[in-house]
């Protein structure tokens, strides 16, 4: 997954991606969980870009000759990031509602700006629309009517406390647990596992049956991101929880109750005691540990203290009779944590966090306390974002194939098309030749990887089908009823695939955003339109700048079938150990040596970049990296040695230059601790570990970026 720095990470105020170059801007709950569902697919979206904020539009046309926002006093050997991007940081200052700014951010704010002029032509025109454009410009319509929102006050939530009020024993406390079962979860996807509800449910073809939907049940109950902030002693992490159980306190008394304080602190040692029991990030991209298959039995075994046949009764799962359990500790934990903990403490829990998934479309108060904590405490952002932003947000999430139809149809070329797809088939042609080539793998591992690559499916653009929104009830004046209903919409789409055919071929992320992914059980990449234009696509840039800017990001995404994670699939997406021990300890090694070079960056004195953690992006990087310049030299006539250098230059700008980003320092935080993303400023360092970056710019010994060529890490 490639997720970009500059959009706001998964959590702020994002532009609806969940891909990935590194942006960790902290969305409101239903925001963030609107993140979620865009990019929820699971394994399926388990390898996103997470971009960094985006170029001005006013930038991208210079962007593209590879000059813009270049410092020339740094050494290109000594700060790589800087030199391609200093004067542009110099220069930056980030928006007031942002946690990051930088090259997809912007791109996905010009791409918001037209998705929502065409959603406001559609409540505009007195013309004919489909029924989808209008239920989702209704939709957007009923997000932007504050004074509604504020006239109903809470009562929309009334039958949901309701049902929280009537629960009178443990029976039917399991019963509401399970009615909140969503499916908005991706267990590889770092920024997008986190539910916080009690548990997550993913429905994807299974990990050694590839045939058929199967149900996931992962970790969540939480209102943090991760466990780690609850369990880190860290300065700052401590910190953040005093203010955590400030913001339930906060919620609770804006919804009237009494003793706010006190219950609180009840609700956040739940959560607490909750965390103990979760898996680490590390553990929970272990696939081989995740692959626990429960009977229904298997529950009431396992998982003592919940009633587990009124949880299944409750979420709709009365006939299903078996699960993949991704995190048992968790299960189990919670499950001993429905026993022992008191029924009005479990009252609380679930109202406070009803309280909080809706409240940015509950009155202001609500809504700016759930920003303050979520936004400002959380990731530094001193403004919210514009409330037709988090409409659209809100939009993408519920109807994404709606809104994406309309956008495709209007801002997305065949030309672009053929010519992405051009360059796919490139990328893919110079990865099986590096695979061909390689010195260290047997030949019977060579034939499965190049298999993979053969059956490899590419959406470039839009999907071959849409999702139709027929039963999704929309109203103009009911912005939390609408989000109620396309959550239960949602859930009930994943819940219908169970059993069925897999189908190879569905996204799991908008067309609308800028970002990309790799889906390791269906063995399929997605390029959405949103990516697909300046600057890391421009169809009057050379193809120097663009193999090193989206070149490197479809390199990157192809990689991830072969990254720590990706290479236990085989061709079918079955979870299979398809390499001799030899090849394996070879990987292994290669490996280990990109965890220790990215374990070395410490952008804080208190807090380091985690190799284990990030490793699978930071494969993808290099392996993506160096087959996108395979490519450009296979695809580009040989030039004169001069100009050849030149052109590599733009190459290896072109890739910086994608990853341009600015990020305050809460959010930067952030994402060290929970992301499977290095921050941007390392991930162009990937560069020290190709030989050509060493010839273009002269790099000598003795400059930081320098590393001997054998200590350069090749993996593929």
């Amino acid at each position: 997954m490639r997720i970009l720095p500059g959009l706001n990470p998964p959590g702020e105020n994002s532009p609806a991606s969940s891909s990935e170059k590194n942006s960790l801007v902290t969305k409101s709950k239903p925001e963030r969980r609107a993140i979620r569902k865009m990019a929820g697919a699971g394994l399926a979206c388990a390898a996103m870009l997470l971009l960094p904020g985006s170029l001005l539009a006013a930038e991208a046309a210079a962007s593209t000759s590879g000059t813009s926002g270049i410092k020339a006093s740094v050494v290109p050997g000594n700060d790589f990031f800087a030199y391609a991007n200093g004067t542009w940081i110099d220069q930056t200052t980030i928006p007031e509602d942002r946690s990051s700014w930088g090259a997809g951010a912007i791109l996905g704010e010009e791409t918001n700006k037209r998705v929502i002029k065409l959603l406001e032509q559609v409540l505009n025109s007195n013309e004919t629309s489909s029924r989808d454009e209008r239920k989702a410009a209704d939709f957007y319509a009923a997000y932007m009517d504050e004074a509604a929102i504020e006239a109903k006050a809470l009562t929309p939530l009334q039958s949901g406390f309701d049902r929280i009020n009537a629960i009178s024993d443990k029976q039917k406390l399991a019963r509401v647990l399970g009615s909140t079962l969503r499916a908005d979860v991706d267990p590889l996807n770092a920024t997008n596992f986190h539910t916080e509800n009690l548990f997550g449910l993913w429905v994807a073809q299974g990990l050694t049956e590839p045939e058929r939907y199967k149900p996931y049940l992962l970790q969540g109950g939480l209102g943090m991101p991760d466990r780690d902030y609850y369990l880190s002693s860290n300065p700052k992490t401590v910190e953040l929880r005093g203010k955590y159980q400030a913001h339930i306190a906060a919620v609770l008394k804006l919804a009237g109750l009494a003793d706010a304080e006190q219950r609180a602190a009840k609700i956040f040692d739940l959560e607490l005691q909750i965390a103990k029991t979760h898996a680490s990030q590390e553990e929970s991209q272990d696939v081989v540990k995740a692959n626990n298959n429960w009977s229904r039995s298997d529950f009431s075994d396992k998982a003592p203290g919940m009633d587990w046949a009124e949880f299944f009764a409750g979420a709709g799962l009365e006939r299903q009779r078996s699960y993949i359990v991704w995190h048992p500790s968790a299960v189990k934990g919670a499950a001993a944590l429905v026993e022992s903990t008191a029924l009005p403490v479990w009252k609380d829990y679930l109202s406070y966090h009803l309280l909080n998934h809706f409240s940015p479309v509950l009155p202001k108060a609500f809504a700016d306390q759930n920003f303050a904590f979520y936004g400002t405490a959380m990731t530094g952002t001193p403004q919210q974002t514009a409330r037709s932003r988090r409409a659209l947000d809100a939009g993408n999430a519920a109807m994404r194939d709606a809104i994406g139809r309309m956008y495709v149809e209007k801002y997305f070329p065949a030309s672009a098309k053929a010519r992405i797809q051009t360059m796919v088939t490139n990328i893919i042609g110079a990865f099986d030749r590096r695979i061909e080539q390689l010195d260290w793998m047997a030949p019977a591992t060579k034939a499965q990887a190049r298999e993979k690559l053969k059956t490899l499916y590419v959406g470039v653009g839009y999907p071959e089908k849409w999702r139709s929104y027929t039963r999704l009830q929309v109203y103009p004046d009911d912005a939390l009823g609408n989000i109620a209903r396309s959550e239960s919409f949602a859930y009930q789409f994943a819940r219908a695939k169970l059993g069925h055919a897999v189908d190879k071929k569905e996204w799991c992320m908008p067309v609308q955003i800028v970002n990309a992914v790799n889906m390791p059980l269906q063995n399929a990449l997605n390029f959405p339109a949103g990516i697909l234009q300046p600057p890391f696509f421009d169809p009057e840039a050379s193809d120097a700048v663009n193999y090193g800017a989206i070149g490197a990001v479809i390199g990157h995404e192809i990689s991830h079938s072969f990254d720590d994670t990706g290479s236990q699939f085989d061709a079918q997406g079955r979870l299979r150990d398809w390499w001799t021990p030899t090849d394996l300890a070879h990987f292994k090694t290669s490996s280990a040596a990109l965890v220790a070079q990215y374990s070395a960056y410490k952008p804080f004195s208190d807090l380091a970049v985690n190799g284990q953690q990030t490793l699978s992006e930071n494969i993808a990087d290099l392996a993506g990296l160096a087959a996108a310049y395979d490519a450009y030299h296979a695809a580009v006539p040989a030039q004169a040695a001069q100009q050849q250098q030149a052109a590599d230059q733009q190459f290896f700008l072109g890739f910086a230059q994608s990853w341009r980003n600015k990020m305050r320092e809460p959010a930067l935080r952030r994402q060290i601790i929970t992301n499977g993303h290095a921050p941007s400023q390392y991930r162009a360092s990937t560069v020290r570990n190709i030989d050509a970056w060493y010839s273009a710019f002269d790099v000598k010994p003795g400059q930081d970026l320098y590393l001997d060529p054998k200590a350069r890490v090749r993996v593929w």
